[in-house]
């Protein structure tokens, strides 16, 4: 009698990262694909009679053709029942990508649950899977309300199938569209309330969880990269829930204070620590802190080098300000012309209301490199 099914959501297939350039933003892109065929994959190595996604499947509904054809090549890693909503940013409009996979006749254990109010039967009638349809991308009403009244088979597990945001449980969502109630599972009888929207998995009581989304797609997400394993033995018993990463990528976000040389030092060490494999973390570093020209120099060799180890780098640097000492300026010129110009530069760095101050300090710090070097 047991059924056993894995919960994932929000994979955003297209998804652009139009804030991560070049080589980088093409990965993330690619990465996607292969992230769907991991959770087929351990559909099939948890014996899963299916897999439900419960929701933003794409990231829009004017996603290319190749996005549609490379999922359905990626659903083949798991050959039992794939059941689709969609979300709010893949709305089952009259004209979407729901009815361009339509057209394409995927195969039968593919099951596209766009029809309002109609049960979807698994497993030889074992679970009855209750959709709720967003056809627009925001709604006012708990499109979830229909499950309460919903019959399905008796000795059917319900298991309810939705898109929206649980008010009372995340953050900043209390008037968000597409509200989700979050006592819906006790309500409607069911067994399990598999949730999409929110990109971290969160439980809402025993049975209502978010899973997230299975690859992380940003710096502030909160446990995101996994998929839920759920077991439920029979109808009305406790499912038994269990989290999986599935993700590759690690979005990692650090800030630190920069003064001297030892600090460079023990921020390289903490950068190395921040994921197994460094090509596969993207660091959002966030600086402050007064330096001189030598300590300025080192720090940009140290990013250079990890800009070109990590994946991706997001250097922020307002808070970080540079102090030229009269060592620094000596080890440029003494005298003559280039102290004097180096002087004017220092002037010009330091004054808050000079536009060109930024320009001024970075042309310090390549006078200082050029003529000095960067101490390696």
């Amino acid at each position: 009698m047991t059924f056993r099914f894995v919960h994932t959501a929000d994979w955003q297939l297209g998804k652009r990262f139009a804030n991560i350039p070049g080589d980088a933003g093409a990965a993330l892109r690619d990465s996607r694909i292969e992230t769907v065929k991991a959770v087929g994959r351990l559909a099939a190595e948890r014996g899963a009679d299916a897999v439900l996604v419960a929701g933003d499947v794409f990231d829009a509904n004017a996603v290319a053709e190749r996005t549609l054809i490379r999922m359905l090549e990626a659903l083949k890693q798991f050959p039992g029942d794939w059941v689709f909503i969609p979300g709010n940013h893949d709305a089952a409009l009259a004209d979407s990508v729901w009815t361009r996979l339509r057209r394409r006749e995927p195969p039968a254990n593919v099951h596209l649950a766009l029809e309002p109010e109609t049960p979807l039967l698994l497993a030889d009638g074992r679970a009855a899977v209750l959709p709720a349809v967003l056809r627009r991308r925001h709604e006012i009403e708990d499109l979830t309300a229909w499950f309460d009244r919903a019959e399905t088979p008796e000795g059917a597990m319900r298991i309810g199938l939705a898109h929206g945001s649980v008010p009372e449980f995340l953050r900043d969502s209390s008037g968000a569209p597409n509200p989700v109630a979050a006592g819906r599972a006790e309500a409607a009888l069911l067994d399990y309330l598999a949730l999409g929207d929110w990109h971290g998995t969160l439980r809402v009581n025993d049975r209502t969880w978010y899973s997230g989304t299975p690859e992380t797609d940003s710096f502030s997400s909160a446990d995101p990269g996994n998929a839920l394993v759920v077991t439920i033995s029979e109808p009305g018993a406790p499912p038994e829930v269990e989290k999986v990463p599935t993700g590759r990528f690690a979005w990692r976000s650090k800030a630190a204070a920069v003064r001297n040389a030892d600090d460079i030092d023990a921020l390289d060490r903490e950068i190395a620590g921040l994921a197994p494999e460094p090509g596969t973390c993207l660091l959002r570093l966030t600086l402050s802190g007064a330096i001189d020209l030598a300590t300025r120099a080192r720090l940009r060799e140290r990013l250079e080098h990890w800009d070109a180890v990590l994946h991706h780098l997001d250097v922020r640097e307002d808070g970080l300000l540079d102090e030229p000492s009269d060592d620094d300026l000596d080890r440029i010129d003494r005298g003559g012309f280039v102290r004097t110009a180096v002087e004017r530069l220092r002037s010009r760095a330091g004054d808050e209301a000079d536009p060109d101050r930024a320009v001024a300090a970075m042309a310090l710090v390549r006078l200082y490199e050029t003529h000095v070097g960067t101490g390696e």
